[in-house]
């Protein structure tokens, strides 16, 4: 895709074992795993996991974060100052990925109804936590 639209192409999360939070995406998120493989394998950096068409999350090895140099704080900033990452997804799309969270024992917060965002009103959200401690919220709009 070639337009010239502002996009949000990828979210970076440190994760302490790359393969592991991989499957959690994959099994309990249900995002399709990218470069897995590869990164096993020794030969990609990390994996990632597609979102959407357009947007994909990578799962950075927390060990990486001594060599980042070029982003000053990197090895502090693990999990900040970044409060949540939410995910929009279809009615069905989000009581599914309540159901696999319930499912896996994923904590999760009540509903929350009619919360604003970048598409208007969603009609219902909540939010859960991953492995590594990142935090996300869910949501739909129709």
């Amino acid at each position: 895709m070639t337009d010239n639209l502002t996009r949000l192409d990828h979210v970076v999360l440190w994760v302490r074992d790359p393969i592991a939070a991989a499957d959690f995406y994959e099994k309990t998120v249900g995002l399709e795993p990218l470069r897995v493989a590869e990164f096993a394998a020794g030969k990609a950096p990390f994996p990632s996991m597609r979102l959407n068409e357009e947007s994909i999350v990578d799962l950075m090895p927390l060990t990486m974060a001594e060599r980042m140099d070029m982003l000053p704080g990197a090895a502090e900033s693990s999990g900040h100052p970044v409060n949540h990452v939410c995910i929009a997804l279809p009615q069905d799309g989000f009581d599914a990925l309540h159901a696999r969270l319930r499912e896996h024992a994923v904590p999760m917060t009540d509903f929350s109804y009619d919360s604003f965002g970048a598409r208007g009103t969603a009609r219902r959200s909540f939010y859960f936590r991953d492995p590594d401690g990142n935090f996300f919220e869910a949501r739909h709009y129709e």
